[in-house]
């Protein structure tokens, strides 16, 4: 059987097929230095020889290998040893295959914990997986997913007890809804002023001892004791999150506060403290 012609030199077409590429490609290692440009026809055209096409392989293997063109480049030039850059790879291989670990991780925590409890660490949706389906209103979700980036999955943890009682008390949960409704209604038609301002806040202070005595009855912050010397554990699910202090992540959550809102904030933390110093009881502010 007669072997096929052998062209001594083929066009960047053929040479594109031939190293699994596109001639785009190969215009682009020429603009770069990184393949010398070849001897052209009589028509202006590039033509490729065997010494070019074994560069250019050379070149498609180490790219494949994920090698950067500029390292490869070095490479050739005697710069630096293709061994640096393959330790630099493998380095970066290794941390791209944790990160692919842990995403295969979250996905697996989605699909048997469910969306969106599945997006909270472990640590926030364990405590909350025994409730009943649908006693979790996607706000309370909301503001727990918050809760974790601003003051980590310990702090959502906590703050995770006061979900757990407002959905097993009824009570408190409709107290809950009517001074939600309270709250949204202090929009930019009221002065920060205006009276009922401070009578809400006083409102919401009650009720947030009263959530607080819920919780030590119900004993579910003895149940975090030991949580601290574990928090490391729970980590997981701020990792590849940019860290930031609580201060500079408060400051980086917007909220559509009307004056009034901002002041009811203010009157009602400032009420909370004032009665944390004081030492009053849990039914009073």
């Amino acid at each position: 059987m007669p072997l096929p012609a052998f062209p001594r030199r083929v066009k960047i077409g053929d040479a594109a097929a031939f190293a699994g590429t596109t001639p785009r490609a190969i215009r682009h290692y020429h603009a770069i230095g990184l393949l010398p440009e070849p001897e052209r026809g009589s028509d202006d055209r590039r033509r490729y020889g065997y010494d070019d096409m074994i560069r250019l392989l050379w070149i498609r293997r180490m790219a494949d290998a994920g090698i950067s063109l500029d390292d490869i480049r070095a490479g050739f030039e005697g710069a630096t040893g293709i061994e640096q850059s393959l330790a630099r790879l493998e380095e970066s291989l290794v941390s791209k295959a944790a990160a692919i670990e842990a995403q295969r991780a979250a996905v697996h925590r989605l699909r048997e914990v469910g969306s969106p409890l599945g997006l909270l660490s472990p640590l926030v949706s364990g405590r909350l997986r025994a409730l009943p389906p649908g006693s979790l209103r996607p706000a309370d979700l909301d503001t727990l997913l918050v809760t974790e980036r601003t003051f980590g999955s310990l702090g959502a943890a906590v703050q995770a007890n006061r979900f757990i009682v407002l959905a097993t008390h009824p009570e408190l949960r409709a107290e809950e809804d009517r001074l939600a409704e309270a709250e949204a209604a202090l929009d930019d038609t009221m002065s920060p002023d205006d009276p009922r301002i401070e009578d809400l806040a006083a409102q919401r202070c009650a009720h947030e001892a009263a959530l607080g005595a819920a919780i030590d009855q119900s004993g579910l912050d003895e149940a975090l004791e030991g949580l601290l010397d574990r928090e490391d554990e729970h980590a997981g699910a701020e990792e590849g999150a940019a860290r930031m202090s609580p201060r500079e992540a408060i400051g980086k959550m917007p909220y559509d506060f009307s004056p009034a809102r901002v002041r009811y904030e203010e009157r009602v933390s400032e009420l909370l403290h004032s009665a944390d110093q004081d030492g009053d009881t849990p039914q009073t502010c």
